[in-house]
């Protein structure tokens, strides 16, 4: 080979090659052609077709026009790929059974519901429908950015103008590499409603949203099942929605009855079910079935199933449903390109970014506007100058040798700009009467009045939401219609809660801040001095830190160290498979910040709402606040307690507010005293001082002293002692309290101080994940504080008791 052609020839890598050509082709599909824009609900061949419908002047009060003609022009202007893609787009826009709000005004045959193609384009005429005039109203405004098309001669727009969400009310389907998306449509009137909702409150909830958008609305009406289903779509972008047909049960002579379907599901070829319904009879997977019509015509959708007098409509409707796409499920994927970028959004966030396109459009018209009125004021001004200086300023254009020259004398006699000079050289001669002077002023007030205006909008955020609002309310009123699809409840429906049994739990977190769920059953209960059993297996250096004995289908308040509070169902804790799994991490079922971990856990189901929760921190800082604070609280989270620098949250218990509050520390000290000592405040305050610390001391249990208990304190090395109530005399809060506990290296420090019944059972969970469970009464009572008690936990070698909880009985 030639050395010329050689020095040519560049080595490639097949493997790399192929790897940067399928991801540039995938992201080609993805974001030019199979996903629609957040902003305007189209893909970019939808775009087209309405723009290039919009330039040409296929407008709803012009003559319809044939479709090859706008195919032609969407191909050689915009869209460099085959035909039958841009009228098979074009087709959709128009089928009132496909598309919710048909974008497209169809004359001649653009297929059926049964199937049928449409008319090739040479026969088929085409118009913008009125409702598009909404998707392209003042794109001429500079209200979006426009681009280049394939062979950058001409410009079109990246989005449109959009005047209704039309991703939410046309809904789309598209398949890209990778991925899909498949929105339901929606009444247009709801989603203005929901817009509505949020504009007046942007903190607006799902809850709140869904008083107005009650779920999809199908061009072919039906019925929706249920609302789980709509939920988390709306909740997570994605789910699974239960379609049923519309059908009624007529009774015939001789005590025969047929079955009458009048709407089916959307995107269900009505040919299709009625062969599939014929299949199973003759199949006799459905028998009583004696005849089956098709009587569907201009006035609706008739299916017509005759049956035979012996058999129950209800029993045939009902495996008709089982068997045929008379009943259908749309499985939703709320997937659109947000910044040019795929992403799963939930209903809040569609409307969010639809509105957030607003905003950006009315802003860039009123720019567009204001710069358009100073210009003309601009205009005006020069006018009505040379109108004051008429005569002189005739004089110098007559003595002027040409337009140069008497352009550059008006400038400089009377300080005029180029273009105000220009206007006032073409003004006429007409324009000197008394009657047009008047006009200029007029038009000049009335541009004062509109650039005031135009500059209030630009300088007021909430102004120019209230034009989005106006104008989605005017949208609604021209074009919203009654909604379609019935939303029934859905027999076979169970919520949530109702699948899951109501066992009694165990939940167990680590210092390092993974939790998990286990049946309180697995950890029977033992003697004092046994050595337990494995109840999680933890990293290393990791150790469990905190138990509580709940139900499943209770609340629970995950108190952190920071001083937030955040709320779970206890079964939405994952349940573990066995004893020895670690769990999972806190930070993928609650939005923790860096440095953030749960100190506290409170069953929020187990106390009365007139009740205070009782807050300590390792600083000895104590606050009382009622526990109806803390009834909403939002998934990502609320402020339980503002704290000062370097102190975290330690303990939180449920009080009566005017109950005896014990609050022991590491170091085996503990004090007494009254709960009215710490007057009720609010969420975000600090508290005030209940102990005084020695250094290096803090606080590691807060508990409520009651009638007949005694208080458990338990040490790292498994020893533990009771002591009666008695034995703590009330103090005033804030002193160094007195001695709870003899430690030694033996017993170690304290890990845990409890108030406890002798029905109870005691839970010990070892840094290692061993868990014992035994009974309060095998623990002896002390008559003194100062005392190290007896071992209720043999442990391993370099294990520590690291938690405990007590369990009340209820005849397991």
């Amino acid at each position: 080979m030639d050395e010329q052609y050689t020095e040519k020839v560049l080595p490639v890598c097949l493997e790399d090659e192929m790897q940067t050509s399928y991801i540039d082709y995938a992201m080609s599909v993805i974001i030019t052609r199979a996903l629609p824009d957040v902003r305007d609900g189209l893909k970019p061949v939808h775009r087209r077709i309405l723009y290039a419908m919009h330039e040409a002047g296929m407008t709803p009060n012009k003559p319809y026009k044939k479709s090859a003609r706008i195919v032609g022009e969407v191909l050689g202007k915009y869209h460099p790929h085959g035909d039958s893609s841009v009228y098979d787009a074009t087709v959709r826009l128009a089928q009132n059974f496909s598309t919710r709000y048909p974008l497209v005004d169809g004359h001649g045959n653009f297929g059926s519901v049964d199937g049928d193609s449409a008319a090739a384009m040479r026969y088929t005429e085409v118009r913008m429908a009125k409702i598009t005039g909404e998707m392209l109203e003042d794109i001429d405004k500079e209200t979006v950015d426009f681009m280049p098309n394939y062979d950058g001669s001409l410009q079109e727009p990246a989005v449109l103008p959009s005047k209704i969400p039309n991703l939410l009310v046309n809904g789309s389907a598209g398949i890209a590499v990778g991925m899909a998306t498949n929105i339901p449509p929606h009444n247009l009137g709801e989603v203005v409603d929901g817009c509505v909702t949020l504009i007046d409150n942007p903190e607006a909830t799902l809850e709140d949203i869904m008083k107005c958008i009650q779920g999809p609305d199908f061009p072919t009406g039906a019925k929706i099942l249920g609302r789980e289903g709509i939920l988390k779509a709306y909740t997570t972008g994605r789910g699974s929605i239960k379609m049923r047909s519309c059908a009624t049960i007529e009774s015939m002579n001789k005590g025969k009855n047929r079955i009458v379907v009048t709407e089916i599901p959307y995107q269900v070829n009505k040919a299709r079910v009625i062969e599939s319904i014929a299949d199973l009879t003759r199949n006799k997977l459905i028998d009583g079935i004696t005849a089956l019509r098709d009587e569907s015509d201009r006035k609706g959708m008739r299916i017509v199933i005759e049956l035979r007098a012996d058999v129950n409509p209800d029993i045939v409707l009902n495996k008709l449903y089982k068997h045929t796409q008379l009943q259908e499920t749309f499985g939703v994927i709320m997937l659109a390109l947000v910044d040019g970028h795929p992403r799963v959004l939930t209903l809040k966030q569609v409307l969010n970014y639809y509105l957030d396109h607003q905003k950006q459009v009315i802003t860039r018209r009123s720019q567009f506007e204001l710069n358009k009125a100073l210009a003309r004021a601009h205009i005006l001004e020069g006018l009505l100058i040379a109108l004051d200086h008429i005569d002189e300023v005739i004089r110098m254009i007559r003595e002027s040798a040409n337009d140069d020259v008497a352009k550059s004398s008006l400038m400089q006699s009377f300080g005029l700009s180029e273009k105000q000079a220009i206007a006032i050289l073409d003004m006429r001669l007409r324009r000197l009467t008394g009657l047009e002077r008047e006009k200029i002023e007029e038009e000049y007030k009335e541009l004062e009045e509109r650039i005031a205006y135009l500059r209030a909008v630009l300088a007021d955020e909430h102004k120019v939401m209230e034009i989005v609002k106006q104008e989605l309310l005017e949208a609604k009123k021209r074009f919203s219609d009654i909604r379609r699809t019935q939303l029934v409840a859905d027999s076979s429906e169970l919520g949530v809660e109702d699948m899951i049994p109501d066992e009694r739990m165990v939940l167990t977190l680590t210092r390092r801040g993974y939790v998990k769920r286990m049946n309180a059953n697995v950890y029977h209960t033992q003697n004092k001095g046994g050595r337990g059993v494995r109840g999680m297996g933890t990293k290393e250096e990791d150790t469990v830190n905190h138990l509580l004995y709940t139900s499943s289908l209770h609340t629970v308040l995950f108190f952190t160290n920071l001083g937030r509070v955040y709320r779970l169902k206890a079964y939405e804790i994952p349940e573990a498979n066995n004893r020895n799994s670690k769990g999972i991490a806190a930070i993928n079922i609650l939005p923790l910040d860096e440095g953030e971990k749960v100190n506290a856990l409170i069953d929020l189901d187990q106390a009365d709402l007139s009740m205070h929760l009782f807050m300590a921190t390792e600083q000895g800082l104590v606050k009382k606040t009622p526990l109806i604070e803390f009834k909403n609280v939002r998934r990502n989270g609320l402020i339980a307690i503002s704290l000062v620098e370097g102190d975290h949250l330690a303990k939180v218990r449920l009080t009566k507010g005017d109950q005896r509050i014990i609050l022991a520390t590491k170091q085996g000290m503990a004090i007494c005293f009254n709960e009215n000592d710490v007057r009720p405040t609010g969420r975000n305050t600090r508290g005030v001082r209940g102990i005084s610390l020695a250094p290096d001391d803090l606080v590691i249990g807060a508990d409520v002293l009651a009638l007949e208990c005694q208080v458990l304190t338990v040490s790292e090395e498994g020893f533990g002692k009771r002591n009666n109530m008695d034995a703590y005399n009330i103090q005033r809060r804030g002193g160094k309290g007195v001695k709870n506990f003899k430690i030694t290296q033996k017993t170690g420090a304290i890990v845990g101080v409890e108030v406890v019944r002798e029905e109870q059972e005691l839970m010990l969970i070892t840094t290692n994940g061993i868990v014992i469970r035994t009974d309060i009464e095998s623990i002896g009572v002390k008559k003194g504080r100062n005392t190290s008690g007896v071992k209720i936990q043999k442990l391993e070698e370099n294990d520590k008791v690291a938690a405990l909880d007590t369990i009340t009985v209820e005849g397991e």
